[in-house]
């Protein structure tokens, strides 16, 4: 399967520096074990406000704006950064990683507001396993 690169324009300078702590959070994050993701986000996101699918796709944005390996096939540190974006921004949108059966695909998104933030496979494509 071949995959682009999403395209989106880079956020304001002003922005910049906290998308890419995000990013650059997420990258690490995304080399541990699922448990201590979880783990993680599950305190991070204490005392959020659930995210609105507005908030959750411009950060969802800003993080392939300036991240080439978010805006690849880099799934998981793209949906971890979203989420750490979103709640520098008091907000919390839904973490989740699911399968495809037939044939077998894992993927990682965030959705608000009961639906999946700019992805391009339809809703109840994957079955998530692990959620945040």
């Amino acid at each position: 399967m071949r995959q682009t690169l999403e395209r989106s324009a880079r956020p304001p300078l002003r922005r910049r520096p906290a998308v890419h702590l995000a990013v650059w959070t997420a990258l690490l994050l995304a080399k541990l074990p699922p448990r201590r993701i979880v783990t993680v986000l599950s305190v991070v996101r204490r005392g959020a406000a659930p995210a609105g699918y507005d908030d959750a796709l411009l950060a969802r944005n800003d993080v392939v704006g300036v991240s080439v390996r978010c805006a690849g096939r880099y799934c998981l540190p793209r949906a971890i950064a979203t989420a750490l974006l979103c709640r520098m921004r008091g907000v919390w949108p839904t973490w989740r990683v699911g399968v495809h059966t037939a044939p077998f695909a894992a993927h990682s998104w965030v959705e608000a507001e009961g639906r999946a933030v700019d992805e391009p496979y339809p809703d109840g494509h994957f079955s998530p396993i692990l959620s945040v």
